[in-house]
């Protein structure tokens, strides 16, 4: 049975790299050599078609690939459409945020540490994508979407929007970034409930 999926990773100097499958699941192990008909490097984002077979340490690799054509004008625009429309959200979110917390400061309703772990949470989470982008140019082992989201729930959020601005890293995913969006919500409703005088009177006790 032939699968389809994107190049997520690609290793030119060493002939490697890995392919998400489009239905989802673990990313598949490819090499240069699995590849048919090719007149071209493979390239990141390139759309493939393969099949699938089992290494000697029971590991899946992909065999028979196949370079997928397809229309590029459409998908072009639609990527730039998203991509511009989460850009002008996150221009938005980080400066309302850091005015509701300085607010919040000088009305001395928010945990004096609260700021500094923001700070700290946001540094982080950057360092992570990062890290992730680079891991994923070289093939290398990648920080999975989970810890990403969980770097976000816990106040990285505004290092994670920074980096995917920046460094274009998971900023046309909408899969990722409607999961994204939802840890932001979670985190403001945890902060706006400790900077309420009922959270602080439970974090005094």
């Amino acid at each position: 049975m032939r699968l389809e999926g994107i190049i997520k990773s690609w290793n030119d100097e060493r002939g490697f790299g890995f392919i998400e499958p489009t239905q989802g699941g673990q990313e598949v192990f490819v090499h240069i050599k699995a590849f048919q008909g090719l007149r071209e490097r493979p390239k990141v984002n390139q759309r493939v078609s393969f099949q699938v077979e089992f290494g000697p340490q029971g590991k899946k690799r992909a065999l028979n690939v196949e370079l997928v054509r397809v229309r590029r004008t459409a998908p072009a625009h639609s990527r730039k459409e998203g991509s511009a429309q989460w850009g002008t959200a996150s221009l938005f979110v980080i400066p309302l945020f850091a005015v509701v917390l300085l607010l919040g400061y000088v009305l001395g309703h928010p945990p004096r540490w609260l700021l500094w772990a923001y700070f700290a949470a946001s540094a982080t989470t950057f360092l992570a994508y990062a890290f992730d982008k680079s891991a994923a140019k070289r093939g290398a082992w990648r920080t999975s979407e989970q810890t990403l989201h969980l770097l976000a729930l816990i106040g990285g959020w505004p290092g994670a929007l920074i980096a995917q601005q920046t460094l274009r890293h998971k900023s046309s995913k909408s899969e990722f970034r409607s999961v994204f969006w939802g840890t932001v919500a979670l985190n403001i409703a945890c902060f706006s409930f400790l900077a309420s005088p009922y959270g602080q009177s439970l974090s005094s006790l």
